[in-house]
């Protein structure tokens, strides 16, 4: 579990392809603070540390991960945002965000606000039931309130500290970002279906 609020970034140091799985290297920025079998998320999607060395630690990601995600286009020296799972007895900063990526978006537009960005994203699916204005949604594991939000695109505001902590100072326009709709409204959407089947 996570909450969104991205710790630092890496770069990536070493892509291997094993069968239909890849094994992900990324410069250690954690030291001797985490371990095989840790949860770290990474752009969003939560991996189990595999490896561990001294400067470097590396994670496996499956078939299915790779075809969900913005994974499959990394590439060397590209900068993840990395948040380790969330202690039950701090406070809960951002939003639950599990790492389990629903869709991949494309960024459209970056508007410079005079203190602040405007970014603007498509999503690949659509965002009825799953996205409303003000609600809570998670951008290459980031936790942003969306400000306004159509069928498929939405626009999130990013304050100085966010944009400079985080992978998105590096994007581009054309970047495919992974995203994660709030779990609550996931639940409320299903929920919701089912009982129209009634």
């Amino acid at each position: 579990m996570f909450t969104g609020i991205i710790e630092c970034t890496t770069h990536v140091h070493g892509l291997d392809y094993q069968k239909n799985n890849l094994c992900i290297t990324f410069k250690n920025p954690f030291s001797d603070r985490i371990r095989i079998n840790q949860s770290i998320s990474h752009n969003g999607v939560c991996f189990t540390i595999t490896d561990v060395q001294k400067k470097n630690y590396s994670v496996i990601a499956s078939e299915e991960t790779l075809r969900c995600t913005n994974l499959n286009i990394l590439k060397i020296k590209d900068k993840v945002n990395l948040e380790r799972s969330m202690k039950i007895n701090e406070r809960f900063d951002g939003h639950i965000v599990q790492g389990h990526v629903d869709t991949t978006g494309e960024l459209l537009d970056i508007e410079n606000k005079n203190g602040s960005w405007l970014f603007s994203f498509k999503s690949k699916k659509n965002l009825a039931g799953l996205a409303v204005e003000k609600g809570s949604i998670a951008v290459n594991g980031i936790s942003l309130t969306i400000i306004t939000c159509t069928s498929n695109i939405f626009n999130v505001s990013i304050i100085p500290y966010t944009y400079e902590t985080t992978n998105l100072q590096f994007m581009k326009i054309g970047d495919i970002v992974n995203i994660e709709y709030d779990i609550l409204g996931k639940y409320v959407r299903e929920y919701m279906k089912s009982n129209s089947k009634l």
